[in-house]
């Protein structure tokens, strides 16, 4: 075979996964499951955990926007509110506010003990004081619930009949890399992850979720064992979601952007610190890793630079990923034009972040909040 039949080969392929990816798409965003604001829940209790570690721009309005949320809700509602070491001030954001709200409980974190991550242990030490029915609202600082966020979310768990749900928040950008990278989110598990499938599944592999909002029934949560059972793990939502599975039970993300916005980041600096943190563990392993970027790139970068050299086969695929990017971001509520024009950038800029996070993940040198993650993070 010529090099020039194989390169024709190898377009064609990569158009052909966009196209299949599309497919995909599509069909998750007929599919993907929303809260309902014309169902309502049963009298149950209802706890909102929030952990915070230095969140004194974010902590009064997250918890403002709780309260409205806990307002609308029928039963009984706890809100507890864990301050994990903060050093810039959340302290007395916390104290100043239960001392106006007494509904808000405050707690002080103990000190992460060894073989544990930061977030894993603050949700731990929440759970402990929650009670052992009804449903648990995993919520962080970044995030603003609508009023009915929590009546609107746990209508869903209870009426699909899940243990797990995961209202995905609309991602707010500014700035060009944020819009350049937030984006994938999203379109990540909306393009390769069969979501009713997922639900259904008990395969670990087919999990997807998000801990900015994370709603799970009480009884199931410890029988998954908890956070105790992803205490190292970077990406603890979706270990979460794993673990609640191999026990029996059923969860999926689900499409929350009229429930929940979410500024994640602000600036290059603070997404690349972000993804840092994390990427180098989304896929497994090494291998995983390198495997994910090599197919994301021939998929999406190599039929656009073979349409700018004429191949109408790669214009094919280049449009393919773009429409899929499109029907994301129309279901999900995200930036749309001409943001999505630029999808083949967007997957160079995840490949330097991924690189960026396993060669510091192999230096030792991962940090989150002034925590060191390299030691106990597998």
């Amino acid at each position: 075979m010529r090099v020039s039949e194989i390169g024709r080969w190898v377009i064609g392929a990569a158009a052909a996964g966009a196209i299949a990816s599309l497919a995909l798409t599509i069909d998750n965003a007929r599919r993907i499951r929303r809260p309902d604001p014309a169902s309502a829940p049963g009298a149950e209790p209802l706890t909102v955990l929030l952990p915070v570690r230095d969140e004194v721009d974010h902590l009064n309005d997250c918890l403002t926007a709780v309260l409205d949320a806990v307002d609308r809700w029928r039963g009984p509602a706890r809100v507890l509110v864990l301050d994990d070491e903060s050093a810039d001030g959340t302290d007395r954001v916390l104290a100043d506010f239960v001392a106006r709200h007494g509904c808000v409980e405050a707690l002080d974190g103990a000190p992460t003990p060894p073989g544990w991550l930061g977030k894993p242990w603050a949700c731990e030490q929440l759970s402990r004081q929650a009670p052992g029915d009804g449903v648990y609202v995993f919520v962080d600082a970044d995030v603003r619930v609508a009023p009915h966020a929590f009546v609107d979310s746990v209508a869903l768990l209870r009426a699909a009949g899940l243990d797990l749900v995961c209202p995905y928040p609309r991602q707010l950008t500014t700035g060009v890399v944020e819009r350049l990278v937030q984006p994938l989110l999203q379109w990540s598990w909306m393009s390769t992850l069969p979501l009713r499938l997922a639900e259904r599944s008990s395969r670990p592999s087919l999990s997807a979720a998000n801990g900015q909002l994370l709603i799970v029934d009480a009884a199931a949560y410890r029988r998954a064992g908890g956070h105790a059972a992803v205490r190292d793990d970077v990406l603890e939502d979706i270990a979460l979601l794993r673990a609640l599975k191999r026990s029996g039970g059923r969860g999926v993300v689900a499409e929350g952007s009229e429930v929940a916005t979410c500024r994640m980041y602000d600036g290059w600096r603070e997404v690349r610190a972000g993804y840092r943190k994390s990427l180098w563990s989304a896929f497994g392993s090494t291998a995983g890793t390198v495997a994910v970027v090599v197919l994301l790139n021939l998929l999406y970068t190599v039929p656009p630079i073979a349409a700018l050299c004429g191949s109408r086969i790669g214009l094919l695929g280049y449009l393919a990923a773009v429409t899929s990017r499109a029907v994301t971001a129309a279901r999900t509520g995200g930036r749309c034009w001409p943001d999505v024009l630029a999808h083949p950038v967007s997957i160079v800029a995840f490949t330097v972040l991924t690189a960026d996070s396993a060669i510091a993940r192999r230096r030792g040198v991962l940090t989150w909040k002034g925590r060191g993650l390299s030691g106990s993070a597998r």
